[in-house]
């Protein structure tokens, strides 16, 4: 017994395609085979109403018969049921738009693929949101079905790529591409009442584009036209890709009410007219009272000359302001294409050599076998497009996923990621991105000093429960969960003597003396360390001269032979960090009291540093010292007893929980690992804090 050719196929074996045009709904059949598409059947049904205008359904049941009567018999010649189709959706539902938008970058940090994914998600809300307030309806929603950054810039230069560099400003130039809902749900609801289920859509300009233009000619700048019944959309190539897609919306049928209004023809008398111009030289037809026409195709497109040179100037005026110039070459398809005198009128509009302006038809697409002669010309390069790019897309066009308990419906006309799903919804791209608290700032000698705040965490992102960032690639049926990124903490309030920076010390006597007069507080003299408030200006009076060490040590210079660093020196030396200063009493007169003796003996072996600390030579009574030490990155004075501070010591200084471990201990000194009997010198960088382990 013969069977059908095709009757042992898996039905997911065949692809099945429809192009849904204003004048024609044309199905298509095939298989891959060999790295071809085979065409299996095929079928063309014209409408018998007006159920479309300019690419876009508007009586749902016409369509919906149309579909159904195409499905029926294309099913009746394979022998088996089709379930599921191809579709396209018409490029004058297409918006596109181009924005800037701008990020300040904190403390110049370094640019991170964080940063660079937010600043890309705002640009295209800030597209979406232009184009959904610019729809006539002011309330249409639309998808994002694709966008290109045409530039990236730091501090206002173009570069190439953000990540890793620092600066002060980053922007990024996007052109996004968009798609209203309204459309989709239309060719969603035809398909549904007739049992198909959509597994892949695309849009006509670029399943046009895929077999009419192949991408090693995408290099030139080439424009490719579908010249339908209602609208011409255009594609544009230059530098290996597709720059740019628009709609001219005059097409075929601008031409066709121009001949019935000319020869007062009905619509479908004027239409076979406008067909036939292309085939016959002589026309004979008779208009709707009944007189007779006998016109030659030359005689016709006089009278219908203006119509032609304003389709062709639509389409000029279109390709000039996506491309700014008239390409190299203009490829014309689609069944308006064929109308006499169009392709001279685009070349002479655009001021190119005629014979850069051709019509292509389905003899130049490569891959694609069995091509019926009945889709031989230019208007079948969109059907067989829709069917080749159906083959190359092995993913629904649409997912449907769960962020944050929203269900989302997204066009997958590419790989789909968590910040597409986060576009469609409206997240906040400032969300994902941690913000750092509020700095604390206080002056010192009326310069201004700020603790920054901390950084908060950033936003964390779920798949399916799992980990995930915004690069994770979605599937249908995901759930996404985002916990938007937090502000760090305002720095505490620090104390006076962590605020003053590093001044001055001297050895005297073997005693260290910190260089400071005095520290006042809003003007308010200081005598012990505390906590200050925000913006509190202190200021430290610091002693530079030998004779001013003297006096705050309440000591009379003149009693005493000084030498500094092995040298003698008078009362106006000025003092430098580390000096040694060595005293040594003049020799009393023989006159002088012993109680006298005993009391500048006492002065000279009890001095003190009148801000600091009394540093006292007596055995019975300790000596407080002080060092000061970075813990941290913050500056911290503290006073201690014994001959040295040794690391360890810290711990009964700062505010550290050995008790509850959160991780690896760090301890550092000056960069390198600390020991617990090391001893400890004035300015050493301490680095104290728990490491957690790798997982």
């Amino acid at each position: 017994m013969e069977t059908n050719k095709v009757t042992k196929m898996n039905t997911d074996e065949l692809v099945f395609s429809l192009d849904i045009g204003t004048r024609t709904v044309i199905g298509l059949v095939g298989k891959y085979k060999d790295n071809n598409l085979e065409i299996v059947e095929s079928d063309i049904i014209e409408h018998d109403e007006r159920n479309m205008y300019d690419g876009q359904i508007h009586d749902i049941g016409g369509v919906t018969e149309i579909v159904r009567k195409i499905k029926d018999r294309l099913e009746n010649k394979l022998g088996q049921k089709l379930d599921k189709v191809s579709i396209a959706a018409a490029g004058r539902a297409l918006e596109t738009y181009r924005v800037i938008v701008e990020k300040n970058i904190e403390n110049m940090q370094e640019v991170n693929k964080r940063i660079i994914e937010g600043l890309e998600m705002e640009a295209i809300q800030k597209a979406q949101g232009a184009v959904e307030n610019q729809s006539s309806d002011g309330g249409s929603q639309y998808y994002c079905v694709g966008y290109s950054v045409v530039n990236y810039l730091l501090d206002g230069n173009i570069i190439e790529n953000l990540e890793g560099h620092r600066g002060r400003k980053v922007s990024a130039d996007v052109l996004a591409t968009f798609l209203p809902h309204t459309v989709v749900d239309s060719l969603y609801t035809v398909m549904s009442r007739v049992g198909l289920e959509v597994v892949n859509l695309t849009l006509e300009p670029i399943a046009a584009i895929n077999v009419a233009i192949k991408k090693s000619l995408r290099l030139l700048n080439l424009a490719l036209v579908d010249i339908g019944a209602g609208t011409s959309d255009i594609a544009i190539t230059k530098d290996g890709t597709i720059i740019a897609y628009a709609m001219a919306s005059v097409a075929g049928d601008e031409i066709t009410e121009k001949i019935a209004k000319t020869f007062l023809l009905d619509y479908d008398i004027a239409e076979k007219l406008k067909i036939s111009l292309n085939s016959k030289d002589e026309h004979k037809f008779y208009d709707v009272v009944g007189i007779e026409h006998n016109l030659t195709t030359e005689e016709v497109l006089d009278r219908i000359n203006d119509a032609i040179e304003d389709l062709a100037r639509e389409i000029g005026d279109k390709i000039l302001k996506y491309n700014e110039k008239a390409p190299s070459v203009i490829f014309l398809i689609g069944g308006g294409s064929q109308i006499p005198r169009l392709t001279n009128y685009i070349a002479n509009y655009l001021k190119m050599p005629e014979p850069r302006v051709v019509v292509r038809d389905t003899s130049i697409i490569e891959n694609v076998k069995g091509i019926p002669e009945a889709l031989n010309g230019p208007n079948a390069i969109t059907p067989i497009g829709i069917a080749k790019t159906a083959i190359d897309s092995k993913y629904k066009d649409f997912l449907e996923v769960v962020i944050n308990g929203q269900k989302v419906k997204l066009f997958n006309s590419k790989q789909i990621k968590v910040s597409n799903a986060l576009i469609l919804i409206g997240y906040n791209p400032r969300d994902l991105i941690p913000k750092r608290g509020e700095d604390f700032t206080y002056y010192v000698n009326s310069e201004k000093k700020v603790i920054k705040g901390d950084v908060g965490e950033p936003a964390k992102i779920y798949v399916n429960g799992s980990e995930a960032n915004l690069e994770y690639r979605l599937l249908n049926g995901d759930n996404i969960k985002v916990i938007k990124s937090t502000s760090g903490e305002k720095p505490q309030a620090p104390r006076i003597y962590d605020c003053v920076k590093m001044v001055k010390r001297v050895l005297f006597n073997d005693h260290e003396v910190k260089l400071i007069e005095s520290i006042k507080v809003n003007n308010e003299l200081i005598t012990e360390d505390r906590t200050i408030n925000e913006h509190d200006k202190i200021e430290v009076k610091e002693i530079d001269i030998l004779g001013e060490l003297f006096k705050a040590q309440d000591l009379s210079i003149t009693e005493y032979n000084v030498r500094v660093n092995g040298n003698e020196v008078e009362e106006n030396y000025l003092l430098h960090h580390g000096d040694k200063i060595v005293t040594k009493k003049i020799k009393m007169e023989n006159n002088a009291s012993n109680e006298n003796k005993e009391e500048i003996a006492d002065k000279n072996s009890n001095s003190y540093n009148k801000e600091n600390m009394d540093i006292k030579n007596n055995k019975d009574i300790p000596v407080k010292k002080t060092i000061e030490l970075i813990i941290n990155g913050s500056a911290k004075m503290i006073e201690y007893v014994k001959k040295d501070l040794i690391f360890v010591d810290l711990f009964n200084y700062i505010d550290f929980d050995l008790s509850k471990p959160k991780g690896i201990i760090i301890l550092k000194v000056n960069g390198k690992k600390a020991e617990f009997a090391q001893k400890l010198k004035d300015g050493d960088n301490i680095e104290i804090y728990w490491e957690k382990p790798e997982i």
